[in-house]
């Protein structure tokens, strides 16, 4: 034998375990008691906590380490490297240990359904305790100035006016289209925007004090722009010639009254309430997009009358908003804050100077003589692209006084009819969706928890109240919760309702300046077209971004989403083409073409009044929106984390925390009599 022979064997090696080891289980956070009662389940850390990119829920943020300030504009803030464990101990036998290699991200396939993290993502680190929900929390700042903050005077005046400016084509633009269409005169045009400023700041400063109390800018809304152009259209208004301006919005603010009476009920009776556990953010998204969308006809070709005007106009308000947003002056955003005005004002210039050089003139034409009156075949061609491209053809701004006090019931007194004040009704539902939608978004950025849905009705209750001023003051449309709000917050950072409060302040005073409604009447068509192009584009994506509160990755929500917004399209497009010859309807507008659908619409039943419901109704983009996401986010199965469900804060847990009753209380003590249905009504 060898001398190798004697020796003891050489113990046999074990089969080596997984490289690199897997990290030591770590122990279970027990579950919180929000969070049992909601049945939320955690998928990555601090998912709780309203972030300004992706909030998830609404309840308690989690507290975490300081860092610097989310910013919408900057991306997300990096996450903080995670430690890795430490290697096994040597095992003795003089083997030389070499340190792990940082573990590789496990690779899980998984379903949509499921609601879990996406595939090649690592698992989540245990959620922290919270504090008890009886302790205010604290929380992330998202803005500079937060819900109960005062600035000081300075900042206050300039955040109050800063707020408006960036909101200014959402409040102005409206009349503009509308006027116009109903036959009316640029005096005209200038009084209905001054009385459009007068409302915008009494039902802000409304739903400031009795409303949500969150700080968002009350005003006329897109929601009802496609219905009031229906309502224009109408085939009781096609051959009036006298005083048609006066006669057509005296219809309007019946209908108008009528929908927000409706609105009060859905508010304050806590019907509202009960219609929110149907409300989601894969509802709310296609519905306020296809608001957006519904206008597609009337942006470009308005546009094209002339073209170097609206191209520049846009290019301008593009460039500020997207390339130059980033571009601090004393430390704001001016380019992205003032992208419309000043986008405006550099077109206007541009415009004037050709319109004084001569550019737009044309040998013996004149703008002010219609087409059809002119003798000339060279002046008919060229009278359009006057009236489109010259900056004198308005003649508000000298006609108009100096003062004008906008007063209830200026054009007449009202008139009601009960089927365009159904088409209305219908409305205010969207209008209340939209509105929710806002509430929640605003919320996560200004106030410590989300509103209860008590706080929530009894702002859709001042919404319809505010509908019904509109109404008896004669803005032509339905006053809601502008939609830009919450981009307004994000890029501003002012959360303070004293600034907010105190713009409503300023838009009151502004209203009663009528030179100032004159000035806003004077802008071309051509520039407002091309605003509202960037506004409904904007608007199309604001709804959109709904969309982050629930799994963007899941087929369940995408497929819903988009054959909400294809039907959307198809469905109305449908009924305002059917039997509809080119030879018909010749004194409408093309890009009107579409809202005179109930002449002509599909539906022919033993009454009148109900074709035009249902014919008007149904030829609305955004009606199909919300039909179709309604009823396939509520019958299609997923669970409540993909859905993305708002949660709204519990009263009882509510009343015991200090700081959720200074973000909402009513002050003055003004909730004494809504106490019964903030206890019983509300809260069944």
């Amino acid at each position: 034998m060898s001398s190798t022979s004697g020796a003891l064997p050489q113990p046999r090696r074990g089969r080596p375990g997984p490289w690199p080891p897997a990290p030591p289980p770590q122990p279970q956070a027990q579950p919180l008691s929000w969070a049992k009662r909601t049945g939320f389940q955690s998928r990555v850390s601090g998912e709780s906590l309203p972030s300004a990119s992706a909030p998830n829920s609404g309840q308690v943020p989690l507290p975490r380490p300081a860092e610097r300030p989310s910013d919408l504009e900057s991306g997300p803030p990096a996450r903080p490297s995670s430690t890795l464990p430490a290697p096994p101990a040597a095992a003795g036998n003089g083997e030389r240990q070499h340190p792990p290699a940082p573990p590789p991200q496990a690779r899980t396939r998984r379903r949509d359904s499921e609601g879990g993290r996406p595939n090649g993502q690592a698992a989540a680190p245990p959620l922290p305790r919270l504090q008890e929900e009886e302790e205010a929390p604290e929380r992330q700042a998202h803005v500079k100035y937060e819900l109960r903050d005062t600035p000081g005077m300075l900042p206050l005046v300039v955040y109050g006016f800063q707020h408006y400016i960036s909101m200014v084509g959402s409040i102005i633009l409206i009349p503009l289209v509308m006027v116009p269409a109903m036959g009316g005169s640029a005096d005209d045009m200038a009084a209905v925007v001054s009385t459009v400023l007068l409302v915008t700041g009494m039902t802000t400063l409304l739903h400031m004090f009795v409303g949500t109390r969150l700080p968002l800018v009350q005003g006329p809304s897109f929601v009802y722009l496609a219905p009031a152009l229906a309502i224009i259209n109408s085939p009781e208004f096609f051959g009036l010639n006298d005083n048609n301006f006066k006669h057509i919005m005296k219809h309007l603010q019946g209908a108008i009254i009528i929908g927000g009476a409706f609105q009060v009920v859905l508010g304050y009776t806590g019907l509202m309430s009960l219609f929110l556990r149907l409300i989601n953010p894969v509802v709310v998204s296609p519905t306020i997009a296809a608001v957006g969308l519904s206008f597609f006809s009337y942006g470009f070709t308005k546009i094209g009358t002339c073209i170097e005007m609206g191209i520049l106009q846009l290019l301008m308000v593009v460039i500020f908003a997207l390339y130059l947003r980033k571009i601090k002056l004393f430390g704001h955003r001016v380019f992205l804050i003032y992208a419309v005005p000043l986008g405006l004002g550099i077109t206007w210039a541009v415009a004037f100077v050709l319109t004084a050089t001569g550019v737009y003139s044309y040998k013996g034409c004149d703008a002010n003589i219609p087409a059809s009156n002119n003798i000339s075949a060279f002046c008919r061609k060229h009278v359009l692209r006057m009236k489109s491209c010259r900056v004198d053809t308005s003649h508000a701004l000298r006609s108009s006084p100096w003062f004008r006090f906008p007063y209830p019931l200026q054009w007449g007194t009202p008139v009601f009819s009960w089927k365009m004040g159904l088409v209305m009704c219908v409305v205010s539902v969207i209008a209340s969706v939209d509105s929710v939608g806002s509430y929640h978004a605003s919320s996560l950025f200004v106030a410590t928890r989300p509103p209860t849905s008590g706080v929530v009705s009894r702002g859709i209750g001042v919404e319809g109240v505010s509908t019904v001023l509109a109404g008896l003051w004669g803005t032509g449309v339905g006053s809601a919760t502008i939609t830009e709000n919450v981009h307004t917050i994000a890029v501003t950072k002012m959360g303070s309702r004293r600034a907010v409060g105190f713009g409503a302040i300023l838009l009151v005073l502004l209203s009663i300046i009528g030179k100032v409604g004159a000035f806003i009447a004077s802008i071309p068509d051509v520039m407002v077209a091309a605003l509202l192009c960037f506004m409904w584009a904007m608007l199309c994506a604001l709804g959109l971004s709904n969309l982050r509160y629930s799994a963007t990755g899941s087929s369940r929500n995408s497929i819903i989403v988009g054959l909400a917004l294809f039907l959307s399209l198809s469905v109305p497009s449908y009924f305002q083409q059917y039997g509809v010859h080119p030879s018909v309807n010749s004194s409408v507008p093309t890009y009107f073409q579409a809202y005179i659908v109930a002449s002509h619409g599909p539906v022919h039943t033993g009454s009148g009044g109900v074709n035009y419901v249902l014919n008007t109704i149904l030829s609305l983009n955004m009606v199909i929106a919300f039909l179709v996401a309604l009823i396939l986010d509520n019958t299609v199965p997923g669970g409540r984390q993909e859905r993305g469900l708002y949660v709204w804060s519990e009263a009882e847990a509510a009343k015991r925390e200090s700081a959720f009753i200074k973000d909402y209380e009513l002050p003055f003590k003004i909730g004494r009599p809504f106490r019964y249905l903030e206890t019983v009504v509300y809260h069944r």
